[in-house]
Parts: structure tokens; sequence; C-alpha cells
């Protein structure tokens, strides 16, 4: 048994592993919220979603812009969401079509999600988290930055600020997750996005829901 969480997520998953209360829970995803409001109104920026492309050229285009701009969510093989300054955004997207994309599609967010760009709101996560109660979980979480299991409620800690400008690394979450013995995901909570990811990462797990 393991649990996991993609980006906001994993807040939830801790509270279901038993790391944070309810109440806590729902206190720091207010915080992070307001947090990241208030950089996206500071440093307006965008995000897209690459179709079709792989990971590496993704990685190598990024890398490539004079700007900023990064991999921020590997979702599934051919579907990687970039993030960053909106022109450079909007450039990237140009070269990744250039090299092959199927689309390159800019997204309707005013903010660079798991970007640099949001280092001050980092900084008041990070405060905020260093004053709330972390317990030792019960089964392992395999959180976004490392893709790994992890135990210890101080690296949970850190992992989890470090998400909010690191990239949320789906695919190798739940590639790992299935190297240590998952062969059944079961998404909690309405619809069926994560299921759907998950069946493109590997076809041959066993997917459900629980609302």
């Amino acid at each position: 048994e393991m649990v996991a969480g993609h980006s906001l997520g994993e807040f939830s998953a801790l509270v279901a592993n038993g790391v944070l209360s309810f109440d806590d829970g729902l206190k720091l995803v207010a915080a992070r919220a307001n947090a990241m409001q208030e950089a996206c109104d500071a440093n307006p920026s965008s995000m897209a979603a690459i179709l079709g492309l792989a990971d590496e050229k993704v990685e190598e285009i990024c890398a490539s812009i004079d700007g900023i701009v990064v991999p921020a969510n590997y979702n599934c093989p051919g579907q990687l969401v970039i993030s960053g300054e909106t022109a450079a955004v909007e450039l990237a997207c140009e070269k990744m079509k250039e090299a092959g994309a199927k689309r390159a599609l800019m997204l309707a967010v005013n903010g660079a999600f798991h970007s640099p760009l949001m280092q001050p709101a980092q900084e008041k996560l990070a405060a905020a988290i260093e004053k709330t109660k972390f317990r030792t979980p019960m089964i392992p979480v395999y959180q976004n930055i490392v893709t790994k299991a992890v135990t210890d409620q101080e690296e949970i800690k850190q992992n989890l600020i470090k998400q909010l400008t690191g990239p949320v690394k789906w695919t190798q979450s739940v590639q790992n997750m299935i190297k240590d013995g998952a062969d059944t995901f079961i998404e909690v909570g309405p619809g069926k996005t994560l299921q759907g990811l998950i069946k493109k990462i590997n076809s041959e797990v066993t997917v459900s829901s629980a609302v």
C-alpha cells in the first residue's frame, strides 16, 4: 500500500495517510493558494501543454529559450506542461511545433506554477509548513519532486516546499510505484483524470474510482 497526489493532491494524500490532520491540510492548502496568487499578481506568467513530443526534447527546447520556461508537469508519456514567463512560453510553443509536437496549447492560467517564478510563494508556504504538525505516515508517500517512497516526516515537509518551484513528476512517480509493487490504483475524488494518465503510463495496471 502507498499513496501519491498530483500537485495540490499531494496534500490530500498526506491527510489520507495520517501525516496531516484534515484541518491542518485545509489551512496549508489555503496558505499555498494565497501565496501563489500573490506571486501571480506580482509577475503575470503562463503555462502550456505540449502533446506528442518526447520529454527529453521538451526539456532541451526549454533550456534553449532566453527567458524562464521549464517543464512543470510530467503527466504521462507524450503529455508535458511547461511553465514560465509568457513570452518565453509562447516562443517555446513555436519551437515545440517546429520540432514535431502534435499540439502546443497555451493554458487558461495567469501563473507559472511549478517554476522558479513561484519562489516568493515558496517562502511563504515554507513558513506555514514549519508551524504545522506533521506525523509519521502510515504507509509510504511518493512525492512529486523526488518520485520515490518517502516516510520521514521532515523530508516530506521539505519536498512539499520544493514542489512549488519544482516539477510534478507524475510519470516517474507512477513508474516507481509500479516498480515497487503497485498493480492497482484507486483515484479518490471526482473525475477520472489520473486514471487516464496512469493507463497511458502503464496499460497493464488496474485503475478505479473511490468517491
